[in-house]
């Protein structure tokens, strides 16, 4: 009877190649975080800025466009804070409950849930993202006494700020970086320029 005998072929895990696999998965949860600061910045941006458009079209109190702005600042801030906590919050539910399902061991259970986004800290960076955007509008504001300068001064601001968080985006995401800026910033007059359209016409017919 011949005898059998067990080959067995070590196999060598590379070590290089998964320390490149683990900073690839850091970049990438940076790049994440990254992209929705951006994005959560150029929501305060034109969120804001419209606002105020839309108050300049009928008042030319400079306070008037400084306190609707500011309540739009807190407000919209509010208002991501809590949208993020939640939607972190319920991800992080699901995440947890899959775990419980596979069977997973302690250790293995413990190292994911810390691999798990914090709400609270996504709601804080919601909150600064937004609030770090709304911000620009209101300053070069402040400081413009007449009316007309002051509006066109906050519509250059906000579209320079939205041409640089286009680029960001476009380098983040590996997008042409023409297109990004060019979709950003036409999305922002659009926003302004309705805001400004309808308070006007809202006005002029009594409402």
């Amino acid at each position: 009877m011949a005898a059998q005998n067990d080959v067995r072929i070590p196999v060598s895990v590379d070590k290089t190649e998964q320390h490149e696999l683990e900073e690839d998965i850091d970049y990438s949860q940076r790049g994440q975080w990254l992209r929705a600061a951006v994005l959560g910045a150029t929501d305060g941006l034109v969120s804001v800025a419209s606002l105020m458009m839309g108050v300049g079209a009928v008042k030319h109190d400079v306070r008037a466009m400084i306190l609707t702005g500011f309540a739009g600042l807190v407000a919209g801030a509010c208002s991501m804070a809590i949208g993020e906590f939640v939607s972190v919050y319920s991800q992080r539910d699901v995440e947890v409950a899959q775990m419980k399902r596979d069977n997973r061991t302690n250790d293995e259970e413990i190292s994911e849930k810390e691999a798990l986004p914090n709400p609270i800290q996504a709601a804080a960076a919601s909150a600064l993202a937004f609030m770090l955007g709304a911000f620009m509008p209101l300053l070069v504001a402040a400081f413009i006494v007449d009316h007309t300068v002051r509006l066109g001064v906050v519509v250059a601001t906000v579209s320079l700020a939205l041409v640089v968080f286009g680029w960001i985006g476009a380098v983040l995401g590996r997008t042409p970086v023409v297109k990004s800026c060019l979709r950003i910033l036409v999305g922002g007059w659009m926003a302004m320029a309705i805001t400004f359209g309808l308070t006007k016409w809202i006005v002029s017919i009594g409402l």
